[in-house]
């Protein structure tokens, strides 16, 4: 303890001193009120103050007004747009921060800091072709005090290198020159002292991870809300408190922390990724696919970001965007059975909502090479084969999954309603018991065969045994209520069959397996007659 509170005592004394500075150049401003150096120091000031991580004021604008004071007398330094350009730049305006360091490499074309913090610019607004060239412009014009520029080239290709050995390799490379060129680079000095400083907060960090793990987030929360009051430039601080808040469903301050994480460390891709989650969980779509093109153009060949992007997009019912994302998805992924997820995800788009089986079929089929004993391929694939009346290649397919698995109750069902649409009612009939028997609880199986019992065969009485018990095991079943009050009107209970067109309908509602006029004009008919 006492160790920490000798630390916040030179804390204490570094802001005094500040203050002592920033009190004496306003007094000598008194005295001299066009002196653009003093102007231009006063801004120095404000912006240390406002950049210090131990400090939580708002000293931006000050320095930013300081700075254009001086300009009126420094029109033609590149030094002093510079300045501003930092300085709007830790405002979140980066507009004018990239035009200000713009104009400032027009005053000084080999200006090492300007290009360097350019491509900082970048890289906040996801513009990561230019924040290569910024940087690499930066390495050009100072070759042994690029360090921070190597690291950003280093934290750039990295973002790119997936399945890229190439890219890695040049990655690893940047990294080793930033290490190597670090003492020259006073960039490079300042960020690592920085860093060093944030290691007082390991306790604290450690303390509130014991917090978590008892799920006392009250705790915790407080413990990294006194810590970001202490020091407000700590990005990490905001990404564990943003999944506090996250875990705990206030999504919106989820929301905040994590905007204020990737301010502060613009690579930091689980911000961007539980940023994305938390957009999804609030029902923000759009900002959840805003975030996902940002890291898409950050990290471009990372298949789970295509894949997760694509479900949005299937959740908003633009299918097309979901299929290509899902297909960039497959391309990039290597792994066999991740894959074969996608693809059969992409065939079940295919083939339910673009009513394509020649391109459902084709997707299954590349789930089937990449995972051959995965039963679910059959079963989907046989019922592409069904959507397009192929029903040799459908029956091929599920006899081939029975081979696997000879009381799989899915496959059986899917049999029963391939025959059934050929006409085969004895094979059908077949199938849906072995279904039933196999899997006792299988709602489709019983209303299925029960439809055969009531319109293929006559067999009212069978045809309510089997609804009754469709609807025992699944009350949820609309189409099974729906069934049961046809059956039940054919002999003779209109009192029943109202009751439960009406559950039909209520169900419909939620489920809408049913043309809601089909209830409606059974209704109708019930009480004409």
């Amino acid at each position: 303890m006492k160790k920490l509170a000798d630390e916040d005592m030179k804390q204490v004394k570094v802001k005094n001193k500040m203050f002592d500075q920033i009190e004496r150049c306003k007094s000598d401003l008194q005295k001299d009120p066009t002196n653009p150096e003093l102007h231009l120091r006063l801004g120095d000031l404000y912006l240390k103050k406002h950049l210090d991580i131990f400090n939580a004021g708002q000293f931006i604008d000050e320095a930013i007004t300081e700075y254009q004071l001086a300009m009126e007398s420094l029109i033609d330094s590149h030094e002093i747009y510079y300045k501003l350009g930092v300085a709007f730049f830790h405002k979140g305006d980066l507009d004018k921060a990239i035009n200000y360091f713009t104009t400032a490499l027009e005053k000084k074309n080999n200006y090492y800091e300007a290009y360097y913090m350019l491509s900082e610019a970048f890289v906040k607004k996801a513009h990561f072709t230019d924040a290569i060239d910024a940087a690499e412009a930066a390495v050009f014009c100072s070759r042994f005090g690029s360090s921070s520029a190597h690291f950003m080239l280093y934290k750039l290709y990295n973002a790119l290198s997936f399945r890229n050995p190439k890219t890695r390799m040049r990655a690893v490379w940047e990294k080793c020159l930033s290490i190597l060129l670090a003492p020259f680079d006073k960039i490079a000095v300042k960020n690592i002292i920085s860093n060093l400083s944030y290691l007082r907060f390991l306790p604290l960090f450690l303390k509130g991870f014991y917090a978590i793990q008892v799920k006392n987030y009250g705790m915790a929360v407080e413990l990294y809300k006194d810590a970001i009051e202490t020091a407000p430039g700590f990005a990490p601080l905001y990404c564990v408190l943003g999944d506090i808040y996250l875990s705990t469903g206030y999504f919106e301050d989820a929301i905040t922390e994590y905007k204020m994480a990737i301010w502060l460390d613009s690579f930091n891709i689980a911000a961007y990724r539980h940023l994305c989650r938390a957009y999804e969980e609030q029902g923000d779509y759009n900002q959840a696919i805003e975030i996902y093109n940002k890291l898409i153009a950050m990290a471009p060949n990372l298949p789970d970001l295509y894949s997760n992007l694509a479900n949005i997009y299937y959740i908003k019912g633009e299918f097309d965007l979901a299929i290509s994302n899902y297909q960039t998805a497959i391309t990039l992924n290597p792994n066999p059975s991740w894959t074969s997820v996608i693809a059969q995800t992409m065939g079940f788009v295919y083939q339910e909502n673009k009513s394509d089986p020649d391109a459902a079929i084709s997707a299954y089929q590349t789930a089937y090479v990449l995972t051959p004993d995965d039963i679910d391929i059959y079963v989907n694939l046989g019922s592409a084969f069904y959507d397009k009346e192929d029903y040799q290649n459908a029956l091929s397919i599920y006899r081939q999954a029975l081979e696997f698995q000879p009381h799989n109750a899915k496959i059986h069902c899917n049999l029963g309603f391939l025959y059934w649409g050929k006409g085969e009612t004895e094979e059908a009939m077949k199938s849906y018991e072995l279904a039933i028997k196999y899997d006792e609880g299988y709602d489709i199986a019983y209303n299925n065969l029960g439809v055969i019992y009531l319109d293929d065969l006559g067999r009212v009485k069978k045809s309510i045994e089997l609804f009754k018990k469709a609807v025992e095991v699944n009350p949820n079943y609309a189409l099974a209520h729906f069934n049961l009050a046809r059956a039940v009107t054919i002999v003779g209970d209109k009192v029943e069959a109202a009751k439960l067109y009406q559950m039909a309908q209520d169900i419909n509602k939620i489920t809408g397996e049913i043309d809601p006029k089909d209830i409606a004009d059974k209704i109708s008919e019930l009480f004409e007659s």
